[in-house]
């Protein structure tokens, strides 16, 4: 092989190694979006692990207060059914006892009210035997009249006669002395007459008033009869309970056991989740660890000249945080603002934001002179989604100006549309913030608001003030 021959072979090896490198290079910026992917993923399935976790501790505890309340129903049915055993043998001693005492109490007022008609008919009779006595008494007051006409002849006839009528007015006057009596008798016994005839209507009509009260008496005994059978139809009624409160006893039974079970099964589950989920979170730490590895590798192949499609975004933002530096050394040179203000800390919420948001002693200095810087980073690759400095603790005091609208009451909108004077505090965000090499290259999932998610990656150069880490600058893009 001459030496011609041999040039054209070195040219060859030379042109295929550099074909390798750039190769390696492309292949390891693809490896490090596919890592970010599966760090995002793992750390979605932590977060489903954790709501997980939560909703079966949720589903425990629901399962150990329905235990309890079937517990306390068992317990308060075998309550109820004792108490009800007690009340069906108290209502059927009562029930006898009150059949019995009614059915005499019944008997009684039966034959007191019939008693009371009775009466009042007897004294129906009584009245009539007056009546009776009454005209005797009424003819013999005519005789007495008559026997006394008599004897008064009698006494005219013997004064005629003189002597010879001696004997006849002697007569004479007795018969009328006699009559006197008997009038004076039938008088009496007038006047008696009358006064028991009228006691005699008194009591016939309390008789007949007492009549009615007879019989409604007897109706209220049929009553009572009646309510003998409700107390009875009561009783076989608590009968009844008593026995379905039995028949429930075993289902319950049943459910308290199956509760039982269910509440063994959770805590397995539970169990299973809790080992899962120290599980995923090892595997995350363990997918950290090998995105970490994975972006020093491109950092690796970026400072070894070796051209990346990564490169000359790199370039882009090393130099635009260089040119922040400089404003900020140039501002507190000039009395712009102060070495103190420029690295405060003490951040202040803004009321009524949602995500939260937050002013700095610096925010209006950076809203007013970092847009010329970055705004046209945006232009200068048809990949970058954003450009944007945070300082150290990765707070965002002025972001692109598409991405600083006034927020509104929608808060997945203000998530996606509202990311300035916002603290980024993820992983990224605390990264490019505290790095202090020339670069750092991160692959990550931007949150974009309501679940939605784009993965990106994100360069950072560190921006030094006056020898002090200020932060860096942050130029996302797309993968």
């Amino acid at each position: 092989m001459n030496l011609t021959q041999l040039h054209v072979v070195a040219d060859a090896n030379a042109d295929r190694h550099a074909v390798d490198v750039a190769a390696i290079g492309e292949r390891a910026s693809r490896l490090g979006i596919e890592i970010a992917d599966l760090v995002g993923l793992i750390d979605d399935m932590g977060g489903l692990g954790e709501r997980q976790l939560d909703r079966l501790r949720e589903v425990v505890r629901s399962a150990g207060a329905t235990s309890a309340a079937n517990n306390d129903l068992a317990s308060s049915m075998a309550e109820a059914r004792a108490s009800a055993d007690e009340t069906r043998a108290m209502l059927a001693g009562s029930a006898d006892t009150v059949e019995r005492t009614l059915a005499e109490a019944v008997g009684n007022m039966e034959t007191l009210s019939r008693g009371v008609i009775d009466f009042s008919g007897q004294l129906g009779k009584v009245t009539e035997t007056i009546d009776a006595v009454r005209s005797a008494s009424a003819s013999i007051n005519a005789i007495a009249r008559e026997t006394q006409l008599v004897a008064l002849n009698a006494s005219i006839e013997a004064a005629r006669l003189g002597g010879a009528g001696k004997g006849f007015a002697v007569i004479g006057n007795a018969v009328k002395e006699l009559a006197d009596q008997i009038g004076s008798f039938a008088k009496q016994n007038e006047t008696s007459l009358t006064a028991l005839q009228g006691t005699l209507g008194e009591l016939q009509q309390l008789a007949r008033s007492s009549a009615g009260t007879a019989e409604a008496a007897i109706a209220a005994s049929a009553h009572a009869s009646e309510a003998t059978r409700t107390i009875q139809s009561l009783v076989a009624t608590v009968e009844q309970l008593a026995d379905r409160i039995e028949r429930m006893t075993d289902p319950v039974q049943e459910n308290i056991s199956g509760s039982t079970r269910v509440r063994e099964h959770l805590r397995e589950l539970v169990g299973m989740t809790q080992a899962s989920h120290r599980k995923r979170a090892a595997a995350g730490e363990r997918s950290q660890t090998i995105l970490d590895i994975s972006e020093d590798f491109i950092l690796f192949i970026a400072q070894s000249g070796i051209e990346t499609p990564d490169t000359p975004l790199i370039e882009i933002c090393k130099h635009r945080a260089g040119e922040v530096a400089a404003l900020f050394e140039a501002a507190i040179d000039e009395g712009g603002i102060g070495a103190a203000d420029l690295f405060d800390e003490a951040y202040v919420p803004v009321p009524g934001s949602d995500p939260s948001q937050v002013t700095a002693r610096f925010t209006a200095f950076t809203d007013r002179e970092l847009p010329a810087i970055q705004e046209p980073v945006l232009g200068l690759d048809e990949r970058i989604v954003f450009c944007a400095a945070v300082d150290r603790n990765g707070y965002l005091p002025t972001h692109n100006l598409v991405y600083s609208k006034p927020q509104g009451e929608d808060p997945v909108w203000n998530a996606a549309n509202c990311r300035n004077h916002r603290i980024f505090n993820d992983r990224t965000g605390l990264g490019a913030g505290r790095n202090t090499k020339p670069f750092l290259l991160q692959t990550y999932r931007r949150d974009m608001g309501g679940g939605n998610f784009v993965l990106m990656k994100d360069v950072s150069a560190p921006i030094t003030v006056k020898g002090r880490h200020w932060g860096g600058l942050r130029i996302g893009y797309k993968v």
